[in-house]
């Protein structure tokens, strides 16, 4: 007598999502995520912080296309609210590069999105180099007057 395991669907989710990233399918990834999804990058560059709804999130995957990020799953597990994935990370285009392993921990909620991921980086450095060299701040003018809030 043979069982077969029951595949997770949180885990099914999270496979969908990395196809749909290969592809470059935003609404494909966008269906996995919940509205209000927090997404954690870690490191001391312009990328990094937490995107805040699906609208930022959905603006950092525009920015990681246009460097030629490429994502390949090698673990994928799951338990309960969470599923880890570990994956191989690297970047086609640019100065510099990226080539890394990646480990991201996703949430899920009572709806079976994904409301939380957070990433940790297997050469946190490579990544805030790899960033700074290629998504250059905008002039201290433009930066300094989105901030700032006229007197009353």
């Amino acid at each position: 007598m043979t069982s077969e395991a029951v595949p997770d669907p949180k885990v099914e989710a999270v496979d969908r999502f990395f196809s749909a990233y290969a592809a470059g399918d935003v609404t494909a990834m966008s269906s996995v995520l919940a509205p209000g999804i927090e997404w954690t990058v870690p490191g001391h560059h312009p990328l990094s912080g937490t995107k805040s709804g699906l609208g930022e999130v959905v603006s950092f995957f525009d920015q990681l296309g246009k460097a030629g990020f490429r994502a390949e799953p090698v673990f994928l597990g799951g338990d309960g609210e969470y599923v880890v994935d570990i994956h191989r990370g690297w970047t086609t285009r640019g100065v510099g590069r990226v080539d890394t392993m990646w480990a991201l921990v996703w949430h899920f909620d009572a709806d079976g999105r994904v409301d939380r991921v957070d990433n940790l980086s297997g050469d946190q450095h490579q990544m805030d180099t790899y960033v700074w060299a290629n998504f250059p701040l905008a002039p201290l003018p433009a930066r300094l007057a989105r901030g700032r809030k006229e007197p009353a």
